[in-house]
């Protein structure tokens, strides 16, 4: 007895911005929807731009397949395919075709359109650059050998919109490498630069005709006739080419140097220059890995000798740079290269948070920018896990960025054969509930500002409302009262913003109903000790001074927060949407460099316009892709 169908469809070519929820609004047209996964990275969580869309009916992925194919999802075609969970048939290559010398206008749809006629395609594709255009060249890939075969011989050679193009059985990478490391070691074409203008063709041909037979010979000229400098000599064998290069490369011709080698198409140039480059900056970043280090936040008026200068008693110093713009003016940070590690280290630690000037220094190992980036991308990473894990431990369960699971409605029981894409068929994800629409789960505790934890709860756990009875605590014991409420039928507090204190009664007045009067001694608020005076409270309306003293009295995440609300304030004003992630961005500076912030208005206008500009480029890089 044959399976039935899989009701699993992938779906490629995808934008980056694309979710689930945008998918299950496209795909739930067709037929019911039984789950859509987005593929992402496991650590920056980004979209790998491609997806799986798992039917309860594989008759609806069929009408979705001929019905969705090449439509447009927020600006781009989709290309979707039934899912092959079975790597075999595309390691095979059978069936699979090659085609090249395409004309620019010819996209996915057209070349489907095209060998369609032939067989069943399982899958089409225009390879395409970073911008989405066409590279001149694309795949089809046949459900059978003849199809193909019948394609080959019916295309190949043809016109399409006026190009003649080239079809034949697609080659694996791993054998043309091969078939070009072969031709590598047999070349008979040989490519010389640095020749005399004055040489002509014939002096050229005569030059290399004593080595063998050759079969041309040109030297390449601009369109007024002159030498470019450079010509290609192509012999009847490898050995005679061999010799050629052995005996003229590095010679000197008409008082000029010969260059002479192996020709190489341009990517081959390309992909050896990369090569060469990369090992050079590895060379480079290994010899100075644990020595140079990066110094911010410097005065404007500090050279590169008091650099030196200020870390000098540390060691041996090999170079120190303070980095300026095109106009000679100090970019506020800049390098010292220490002779060895030790030294490096000990100025990290002796250095940091140093004041020089106004400023405390801020100082730590020089690093690339990749790495950089891949550690905020991982700080990005934990801090998700944590939201998830909050969100968790408060009801939501562990499915904030899986796939999202749509249980079957009345009639539509489980497809049998090989399953869903990405769920094992009998142990399936439970539903859980769909978001509403303003994006809000309940239940789940509101993110924090900036990116950080969500904020301590002053009165009424997160996601109840206000006044509304809670579940009890394990053990039977009664609940907390609701702000509002009294425990016991105590007369209700006063409603007030969070945190504010209770409003007290008029001078003279007597104490309220059932509450006893206790004489208490006096207790400051924000936890501070007896006989200390409490941090100031500012007027409403105003922002409060923060100083290292009053964040040194709470703990570092209350710290953090205190700032992070002061500087967003700062912020607001100017960048309304964007307070928020700029305050999550300077976040990540020390305390005192904040507090420095706090202090001075050109710096906070100096480091927002700096976020700004790195908010903007990131923009436009996803724009782009």
């Amino acid at each position: 007895m044959s399976s039935s169908p899989s009701a699993s469809l992938y779906v490629g070519e995808l934008d980056p911005t694309v979710t689930e929820a945008m998918l299950f609004e496209i795909f739930n047209m067709i037929g019911p929807v039984a789950s859509i996964r987005v593929c992402r990275d496991a650590v920056t969580r980004r979209s790998l731009g491609y997806a799986y869309v798992n039917y309860l009916n594989a008759a609806d992925g069929e009408r979705a397949l001929e019905q969705l194919n090449y439509s447009l999802i927020k600006g781009r075609a989709c290309r979707i395919m039934w899912s092959q969970r079975d790597p075999a048939l595309r390691k095979t290559g059978q069936g699979n075709i090659f085609i090249k010398n395409l004309d620019e206008q010819i996209d996915n749809k057209a070349l489907h359109d095209t060998f369609a006629a032939f067989g069943n395609v399982l899958s089409c594709k225009v390879a395409t650059d970073e911008h989405g255009r066409s590279k001149g060249y694309g795949f089809v890939h046949y459900e059978t050998a003849e199809a193909a075969e019948t394609a080959i011989k019916a295309v190949n050679g043809m016109l399409l919109n006026d190009k003649k193009v080239y079809v034949g059985h697609h080659i694996s990478k791993k054998e043309r490498q091969s078939k070009i490391e072969e031709m590598k070691a047999q070349f008979t074409n040989v490519y010389v630069k640095n020749v005399d203008p004055e040489v002509t063709d014939d002096e050229f041909m005569e030059l290399f005709g004593q080595f063998g037979n050759v079969t041309s010979a040109v030297v390449q000229r601009d369109d007024d006739g002159r030498s470019r400098g450079f010509g290609f000599v192509n012999y009847e064998t490898h050995e005679e080419a061999q010799k050629a290069v052995e005996t003229l490369h590095d010679s000197e011709h008409n008082g000029r140097k010969l260059f002479v080698t192996r020709a190489q198409k341009k990517a081959e140039r390309e992909e050896e220059l990369r090569k060469s480059y990369e090992q050079a900056k590895m060379e480079k970043m290994s010899k100075y890995q644990g020595v140079n280090l990066y110094i911010k936040n410097l005065e404007d008026d500090i050279d590169d000798e008091r650099l030196r200068g200020e870390f000098e008693p540390f060691g041996a110093i090999t170079s120190a740079k303070v980095m300026r713009d095109e106009k000679g003016t100090s970019k506020g940070f800049g390098f010292v290269c220490f002779s060895s590690p030790d030294e490096a280290t000990k100025a990290v630690a002796e250095m940091n948070n140093k004041m020089i000037g106004s400023k405390p220094l801020y100082v730590s190992l020089a690093q690339r920018r990749e790495v950089r980036r891949q550690q905020l991308e991982s700080q990005i990473a934990q801090r998700n896990q944590i939201r998830m894990q909050q969100a968790a431990a408060s009801g939501m369960g562990g499915y904030i960025n899986g796939p999202m699971y749509y249980p079957p409605g009345p009639g539509f029981p489980p497809q049998g054969g090989r399953g869903m894409m990405g769920y094992g068929q009998p142990g399936m994800m439970p539903p859980r509930p769909r978001y509403p629409p303003n994006g809000q789960v309940p239940g789940m505790p509101m993110p924090g500002p900036y990116g950080q934890a969500p904020p301590t709860p002053y009165a009424g756990m997160p996601g109840y409302p206000r006044g509304a009875p809670r579940p009890g605590p394990p053990g039977g014991r009664a609940p907390p009262p609701a702000e509002g409420q009294a425990p016991n039928g105590a007369a209700p507090r006063p409603a007030g913003p969070p945190g504010a204190p209770a409003a007290r009664p008029p001078a003279g007045a007597p104490p309220a109903a059932g509450r006893p009067q206790v004489n208490r001694p006096a207790q400051p608020r924000n936890g501070a000790p007896a006989g200390q005076a409490p941090p100031a409270v500012a007027a409403p309306g105003e922002a409060p001074t923060l100083t290292a003293a009053a964040l040194a009295s709470v703990t570092p995440m209350e710290a953090k927060q205190m700032l992070g609300e002061h500087i967003y304030m700062n912020i607001v004003a100017s960048q309304p949407e964007l307070a928020g992630k700029i305050t999550g961005m300077l976040l990540e500076m020390d305390n005192a460099e904040l507090i420095h912030l706090l202090e001075n208005t050109d710096s906070m206008t100096f480091k927002v316009n700096e976020a700004l500009a790195v908010l903007h480029e990131f923009q436009a890089k996803d724009e782009s892709k």
